[in-house]
C-alpha cells in the first residue's frame, strides 16, 4: 500500500500540534493513517487505501459509517433547526427518559459532552453525596483524562500516572488490582469510612478487554453496601454494546448506584451521561450542592443522534447481528491461534474482540471446548491461571510485538485495527461475513 499522503500530512500536523495528533492514542507507528471518509464497515484513507475498519471510532459507531435513515433524517432536522440554544429541550427529556427506561441503575439522567467528563462529575458527585474523598479505583482501569484516575502504584502507595497532577490529589485514589475481591476487601478494611465510591469497568475494556472472575462484582456491590460507598460503573465503553440495551449491569446482573456513559449514547457524536438512582442525582445542582454545567450539555443535535440511535436499536436485530459476527471472529482467531501461536489469548463478548500475546499456558488443543469464543475467565479451563485477569496480566504480554509487527501486517492487508494491543476493537451492524472472512485470512497470514 502506498502512504505518502498519509505520511504528508503527519509531518504536517507535527508543526501545528503536538505529537501531531489530538488524541495520544492516534498517535500510532510508524505515523497515522489519515482517514477521509467512510463507508458502512470501511475506511478509506487520504491515500485511496480501503481497510476493513475494526476502530469504530474506538466504539461509538454501532452503526459503522453509515448510520440508518432514521438516525440521518433526526440528525438533519435538529440540525436544520438551529445548532444549539442553551436551554432544555424536548428531544434530551426523550432520550433522558429512554436511559431510565432500559438501564437498570437509571432513574435520572445528566448529560455532559465526553466520558472523561461524565466519570470526572461522577466522582464529585460521589464525594459531595458521600461526604468522603477517596475513591477506588482498579489498576490497568481507564475512566478518561481526570486528575482523580490517572493513579497508579497501589492502595498503599498510589502515585499521579502522568505529569500535571498533584501528589495531593493522588492520595484520595485507592488502585486495586482487578479480579481480587481479597484485595478490595483489605482496601475497604483499612479506609471503609473514607472510601466516597468504587470505580469500575464492568469489563476493563481499555486493557485488552478482561473479563471479570465469577462473583467479583457482587464482592463489590456487598462491600459498597456495607460501608455506605456507592458502587459506580464506567459503561462509556460497555453502554449499549455489551449487554444490549441493559448495557453490561444488565448482563452481569449487578446494579450499580451511578452509571457513566459514553460513545453510543450520543450516536457519533460527542456526549457523556451520568445516570442512577435520583436521590444521589439530584445532589447534582441545581437540585443538589454539587456543581455541574456545561455550555454544549444536552447539545440538541447529539440528544437527537442518540435518541434515534437507540431507537433503532431496539426496534431491530441489531445486537444479535454485531454479536454473531463478533462470536464468529473471536471463534475463528481462536482456531488460528490454536495452530499459529498456542499461547496467545483470544479476549472480548458481545461484539467486542481483541487477541493478546500472552506468552504462557497449554495449548489451545488442551483445551476442548472452553472458550472457544473469548476467554471466560472459567475456573474449569486449563489455561485459567495463564489467561489475563488484570491489566498487569496484560501489560506483561507482547505489546511492542502486537504494535510494530501484527499491526502493520494487518494493516498492509487491508484491516485497520485499534492502535495498541490495549484498546478494544469493535464489531458494527455495517460489518459482514465477507469482512469476518477476509479478517480472519489476513490473521492467518499476519501471525
Amino acid at each position: 500500500m502506498n502512504h505518502e499522503r498519509s505520511r504528508a500530512l503527519y509531518d504536517r500536523a507535527l508543526s501545528v500540534m503536538p505529537g501531531g495528533v489530538n488524541s495520544s492514542v492516534r498517535a500510532t507507528i510508524p505515523y497515522p493513517v489519515f482517514i477521509e471518509r467512510g463507508e458502512g464497515g470501511h475506511v478509506i484513507d487520504a491515500d485511496g487505501n480501503r481497510y476493513v475498519d475494526w476502530v469504530m471510532g474506538y466504539g461509538p459507531l454501532l452503526y459503522g459509517h453509515d448510520v440508518p435513515e432514521s438516525v440521518t433524517a433526526a440528525i438533519q432536522s435538529a440540525a436544520a433547526d438551529g445548532p444549539m440554544y442553551g436551554a432544555p429541550t424536548e428531544v434530551e427529556v426523550e432520550h433522558a427518559e429512554f436511559l431510565a427506561r432500559h438501564v437498570p441503575s437509571v432513574e435520572q439522567v445528566r448529560f455532559v459532552n465526553s466520558g472523561t467528563e461524565a466519570t470526572v462529575s461522577a466522582v464529585r458527585l460521589a464525594r459531595g453525596y458521600t461526604g468522603r474523598d477517596k475513591v477506588v479505583i482498579m489498576q490497568g482501569g481507564y475512566h478518561g483524562a481526570q486528575e482523580s484516575t490517572l493513579v497508579e502504584g497501589d492502595a498503599d502507595d498510589p502515585s499521579p500516572s502522568t505529569a500535571g497532577v498533584p501528589e495531593e490529589f493522588a492520595k484520595h485514589t485507592l488502585p486495586v488490582p482487578f479480579n481480587d475481591p481479597e484485595a478490595a476487601r483489605e482496601v475497604f478494611e483499612e479506609h471503609g469510612e473514607d472510601i466516597a465510591a468504587v470505580l469500575v469497568e464492568p469489563i476493563l475494556a481499555n486493557m485488552g478487554i478482561v473479563m471479570p472472575v465469577d462473583g467479583y462484582h457482587e464482592t463489590l456491590r456487598e462491600l459498597c453496601d456495607e460501608h455506605g460507598s456507592l458502587l459506580v460503573f464506567d459503561e462509556v465503553i460497555t453502554g449499549f454494546r455489551v449487554g444490549g440495551l441493559s448495557c453490561a449491569q444488565g448482563k452481569f446482573g449487578v446494579t450499580p448506584d451511578v452509571t457513566t456513559f459514553g460513545k453510543i449514547v450520543g450516536g457519533g457524536f460527542p456526549v457523556g451521561a451520568i445516570g442512577g438512582r435520583a436521590e444521589i442525582i439530584e445532589s447534582f445542582t441545581p437540585s443538589g450542592d454539587v456543581f455541574q454545567a456545561g455550555t454544549f450539555s444536552g447539545h440538541p443535535v447529539t440528544m437527537a443522534a442518540g435518541k434515534a440511535y437507540l431507537e433503532y436499536a431496539a426496534e431491530h436485530d441489531v445486537y444479535e447481528h454485531v454479536n454473531d459476527l463478533g462470536r464468529r471472529l473471536r471463534k475463528g482467531i481462536t482456531e488460528i491461534c490454536a495452530d499459529q501461536a498456542p499461547s496467545y489469548t483470544v479476549v472480548g463478548t458481545d461484539s467486542l474482540f481483541k487477541t493478546i500475546f500472552t506468552r504462557e499456558g497449554p495449548a489451545r488443543s488442551d483445551l476442548g471446548e472452553c472458550c472457544t469464543a473469548g476467554c471466560r475467565q472459567d475456573p474449569d479451563c486449563p489455561r485459567y491461571e495463564y489467561c489475563p485477569k488484570t491489566g498487569a496480566d496484560v501489560a506483561r504480554a507482547g505489546t511492542d510485538r502486537w504494535e510494530r509487527v501484527f499491526r502493520q501486517e494487518m494493516k498492509e492487508r487491508g484491516i485497520l485495527l485499534t492502535g495498541n494491543q490495549f484498546e478494544s476493537q469493535f464489531v458494527s451492524y455495517a460489518h459482514t461475513d465477507e469482512d469476518v472472512e477476509e479478517t480472519l485470512e489476513a490473521y492467518k497470514h499476519a501471525l
